[in-house]
C-alpha cells in the first residue's frame, strides 16, 4: 500500500523550520566567533587604559615633588567631570529649579548623574546648589558607580550592564565596545561623553550610612549641599 501524501503545507512548514535552524546555526557561529574577537580585543584596551592611568599617576607625583624641590607648588589642572547627587526633596522648590533638576534628570532623592564641567552646567548648579551635593569625582568612584549600579538605556527600558553586549549594542558605532571602553570615555569626558553618559540611567545610590545631617546648609558651612570638590568621593562610599 502506497504511503499516504504529505500535505503540501506540512512540506512547506518543514522546508521553512530547516531554513530558520540553518540560519540560526550560522548566526551563533558568527557570534561565538565575534566574541572570541572581542574577548581579545577588550583584554588590550583594558591593560591599554592601566598603563594610561598609572602613567598619568606616575606624572603627577613627578611634576609634585619636581616643585616641591623647587620650593614652589604644582596646580594641577582643572577637572573635567563633575558627580552630582540629588540630597533633598521637593518641598518648597520653586517652578525653575524643579525644572533644572529635570534637565539634570535628579528626579528623587539619592539619584546621581555625570556632568561635563563647562560654563552651562556651572550656571544651572549654582541654581540647584541647595538641592544637590557636587564634586569632582576620581578613578575609583566612577567605575565602582557604573560597575555596582551602572544601567543603560536600550530602548527606552533600563538594562543593567552585566554583559558587554549590551554597551556594543548602542554606542558600538561610538568605538565603545565594553564596560571598561565606558568607565574610560566618561573618566577622560572623551569625544563621545555626551552619547556615553546618555546611554548611562542615573544611578540610584542608598541612603548615607548614618544619614545626611544638615542639608540645608553649604558644605563649607558644615553641611551637606553645594560643591563638594574631591570630598564627593566619601558621599559615594557611604552611599555605594
Amino acid at each position: 500500500m502506497p504511503p499516504a501524501p504529505v500535505p503540501e503545507s506540512i512540506l512547506k512548514k518543514r522546508k521553512r523550520d530547516e531554513q530558520w535552524a540553518e540560519k540560526k546555526a550560522a548566526a551563533t557561529v558568527a557570534a561565538q566567533k565575534k566574541a572570541r574577537a572581542n574577548r581579545s580585543e577588550i583584554f588590550k584596551r583594558a591593560e591599554q587604559y592601566v598603563k594610561e592611568y598609572r602613567s598619568q599617576e606616575r606624572d603627577l607625583i613627578r611634576l609634585k615633588r619636581e616643585a616641591k624641590a623647587k620650593s614652589g607648588f604644582y596646580v594641577e589642572p582643572e577637572a573635567k567631570l563633575l558627580l552630582v547627587v540629588r540630597i533633598r526633596g521637593v518641598n518648597d522648590i520653586a517652578p525653575k529649579t524643579k525644572k533644572i533638576l529635570q534637565l539634570l534628570r535628579l528626579r528623587q532623592i539619592n539619584n546621581a548623574v555625570f556632568l561635563k564641567v563647562n560654563k552651562a552646567t556651572l550656571s544651572m548648579l549654582q541654581r540647584v546648589e541647595p538641592y544637590v551635593a557636587f564634586g569632582y569625582p576620581n578613578l575609583k568612584s566612577v567605575r565602582e558607580l557604573i560597575y555596582k549600579r551602572g544601567h543603560g538605556k536600550v530602548n527606552g527600558n533600563r538594562i543593567p550592564l552585566t554583559d558587554n553586549s549590551v554597551v556594543e549594542g548602542v554606542l558600538g558605532k561610538h568605538n565603545i565596545i565594553c564596560v571598561e571602553d565606558l568607565i574610560h570615555e566618561i573618566f577622560t569626558v572623551g569625544p563621545a561623553f555626551k552619547q556615553a553618559n546618555n546611554f548611562l540611567w542615573p544611578f540610584k545610590l542608598s541612603a548615607a550610612k548614618g544619614g545626611l545631617s544638615h542639608k540645608r546648609l553649604h558644605f563649607i558651612e558644615g553641611g551637606q549641599a553645594g560643591n563638594r570638590e574631591h570630598f564627593i568621593n566619601n558621599l559615594v562610599r557611604a552611599s555605594n
